[in-house]
């Protein structure tokens, strides 16, 4: 990455800088599973004290992405297996329903073109079927989950939503191809903006269920892949 300035008055804290910089890196693949984070090297590169090298990576600890060992430091977690994958997926159904119940209870007119901006992005960063899903893809459909979950206005459902920490979508980065038809999630973001445009919490509930319950069978399939690779 690019030297980490020093903090004018005002600025972003750097530990919160280089919390958000590791974190982009983990989602798209810039840091491999299992890789270790040395905090020495990590200083040199943020051109940082290893202070707020320290913090970003306790934080990130608790989002799994990130594992501490004693006696041995920091390292990228290795990716989810098959039956992690399933239960974090599973996790997702009873949880992002609410959410979007709750959302449709909120709806604003930012809260549906920021929806509406997600799925542009998602379409413009649309990947090849077959093949790994790009950085933009990724980001552009985790964007479109966290609004939904920030618009619920519930901190403590929120913070559970947050605590996935994009892992369901990390490995798909490393696997040769993807079952996941650009097309197809579109069209299931799309389903479930409609929803809040009508105001239907109902709705909105059973749009999101679909479409995770779909995604959750795309992302074992391609767990699938990367595990035959392993």
């Amino acid at each position: 990455m690019s030297p980490t300035p020093q903090r004018p008055a005002g600025r972003q804290p750097l530990a919160d800088q280089v919390h958000d910089e590791l974190l982009g890196q983990l989602l798209d693949g810039r840091r491999t599973p299992d890789e270790v984070l040395n905090l020495v090297h990590l200083a040199r590169e943020f051109e940082v004290s290893q202070t707020p090298i320290r913090e970003a990576l306790a934080r990130l600890e608790h989002t799994g992405l990130v594992l501490r060992e004693a006696h041995k430091g920091y390292r990228v977690a290795p990716l989810f297996s098959m039956d992690a994958l399933r239960k974090i997926m599973d996790a997702r159904l009873v949880l992002e329903p609410a959410l979007a119940h709750e959302a449709a209870l909120r709806v604003t007119p930012e809260f549906l073109e920021h929806l509406a901006d997600t799925i542009g992005h998602l379409e413009i960063g649309a990947h090849v079927p077959g093949q790994p899903p790009v950085t933009s893809f990724l980001q552009a459909d985790e964007q479109f989950h966290a609004a939904i979950a920030r618009q619920a206005d519930n901190s403590f459902l929120e913070d559970a939503w947050k605590s996935f920490g994009g892992q369901a979508q990390r490995f798909r980065l490393y696997a040769r191809t993807s079952s996941t038809a650009p097309a197809t999630t579109a069209a299931e973001h799309r389903a479930i903006l409609d929803a809040f445009a009508r105001r239907d919490a109902d709705g909105a509930s059973s749009a999101i269920r679909t479409h995770i319950e779909n995604a959750k069978g795309r992302a074992l399939r391609d767990r699938q892949v990367v595990a035959s690779d392993e």
